[in-house]
């Protein structure tokens, strides 16, 4: 199916390209997230006259998310779990827990947005976390998980 991209899209193409994508990922993901339309001559149209105001709201997002990659580049998260002798946690760490603590923080961080490319954490320390603001901006900073007896 051909698309037309509302916003840039990791891995597929940035704001007012036209790809074509399998009919399930347009049909079930994109068209609803509001990412993509489909690419009739009336859409190719609608958006040619609201691009620049698309462009906008773009580059407010992009810029809105740097600032907020400024104000949480470096900051060190501190969760606390029990945790046996040998530093190994009864459970885990997960994104949703690293949001918890970052909300508690003042930062307004959604879940989704914690990669953990390893999975959680299932050990004692200090780790460090990548989490993805926007598709260009990416802030890193540290869990430290602390064990309790």
């Amino acid at each position: 199916m051909q698309i037309i991209l509302m916003e840039k899209v990791v891995n597929l193409g940035n704001l007012g390209d036209v790809v074509k994508v399998k009919d399930g990922y347009a049909r079930n993901f994109l068209i609803p997230q509001g990412l993509a339309k489909r690419a009739t001559e009336a859409n190719r149209k609608v958006f040619e006259a609201r691009r620049a105001e698309l462009e906008k709201t773009q580059a407010e997002k992009l810029a809105a998310a740097q600032s907020l990659a400024e104000k949480i580049e470096g900051t060190l998260v501190q969760i606390s779990r029990k945790a046996g002798v040998d530093g190994r946690l009864f459970g885990s760490v997960g994104n949703a827990d690293i949001a918890d603590a970052l909300k508690a923080l003042g930062f307004d961080i959604e879940k989704a947005l914690v990669r953990l490319p390893l999975g959680p954490f299932k050990q004692v320390g200090d780790n460090p976390v990548e989490v993805a603001l926007h598709t260009d901006v990416v802030a890193n900073i540290t869990v430290s998980v602390l064990g309790e007896h």
